[in-house]
C-alpha cells in the first residue's frame, strides 16, 4: 500500500510540474511576475544565457525563443530590476552577446525598439 501512494504521489507531481509549450504563453501579460514565471517556466526550442560578468551594468541576460528566430530577451541590472522585451530576433541577441559593450549595444540597439513586458 505505501509503494502504490508514492507512486501516485510522484505521478501527480510529475504532471504539475511540466512547463508548459511556449508556444501557450499568452498573447500579452498583466503583470511582469506572471509573465516573468510564465516564460522561464516554459519549453522553448532555443535559449541562451550570457556569462555573468560580461558587462558593468547588466549582471545578467537571457534569451528565449520558440521558433529560434524571435524571441523574449530579459536582462538584470546591478539595482536588482529585471526587465523583459519581445519579438527580439534572435540575430541580434547573438550580436549583443558579441558585444564589447553590453550595455551600449542594449541603448543603442534594443532600448526603446523592442516592447517590454508589461506595457
Amino acid at each position: 500500500m505505501k509503494k502504490i501512494l508514492i507512486i501516485i504521489s510522484l505521478v501527480a507531481f510529475s504532471i504539475n510540474c511540466k512547463s508548459q509549450s511556449c508556444k501557450d504563453l499568452p498573447e500579452k501579460f498583466y503583470s511582469y511576475s506572471s509573465a516573468i514565471d510564465a516564460i522561464k517556466s516554459a519549453d522553448f526550442n532555443y535559449t541562451d544565457e550570457l556569462p555573468s560578468g560580461s558587462s558593468s551594468w547588466i549582471t545578467a541576460a537571457n534569451f528565449y525563443s520558440c521558433d529560434g528566430k524571435y524571441g523574449y530577451f530579459i536582462y538584470s541590472t546591478d539595482k536588482g530590476h529585471e526587465y523583459i522585451h519581445e519579438n527580439v530576433p534572435k540575430s541580434l541577441w547573438v550580436s549583443f552577446t558579441e558585444a564589447y559593450s553590453k550595455g551600449s549595444f542594449y541603448v543603442e540597439n534594443i532600448k526603446k525598439r523592442y516592447r517590454l513586458i508589461p506595457d
